[in-house]
């Protein structure tokens, strides 16, 4: 799922900002990453793909827990909530440690509405 980033090297504060936009999420949830994307998009292409990529799974996660939510009404959905938010802090973990190596990580499934 993460791919090497095909221009150039990411230097080390692009690396750091692509890290922190996936690992944000388990502290702020979306707001990390639309910080990010808002402040570097303009200055290095790999920061603003990672924090896209991050931004776009917080808006598929927070459709899963609503859904989820509306599904506790016949008990399925407390287990949906405990899957979603497992698969949430795994899936930012590990697409932090992927930035932080320098690739642009993709989310398994994630509903890209932001190109």
């Amino acid at each position: 799922m993460a791919e090497e980033y095909p221009l150039s090297a990411p230097t080390s504060d692009e690396k750091t900002m692509s890290a922190l936009a996936h690992g944000l999420p388990i502290v702020c949830g979306f707001i990390g990453p639309l910080i990010i994307f808002l402040v570097k998009k303009d200055e290095s292409q790999f920061v603003a793909e990672n924090s896209k990529e991050s931004l776009n799974f917080q808006i598929t996660l927070a459709i899963a827990y609503i859904v989820s939510g509306i599904l506790c009404a016949i008990l399925i959905g407390l287990f949906l909530l405990a899957v979603v938010w497992v698969c949430s802090f795994i899936f930012c973990i590990v697409g932090a440690i992927k930035g932080s190596e320098g690739k642009i990580y993709r989310y398994p499934f994630n509903i890209r509405l932001i190109k």
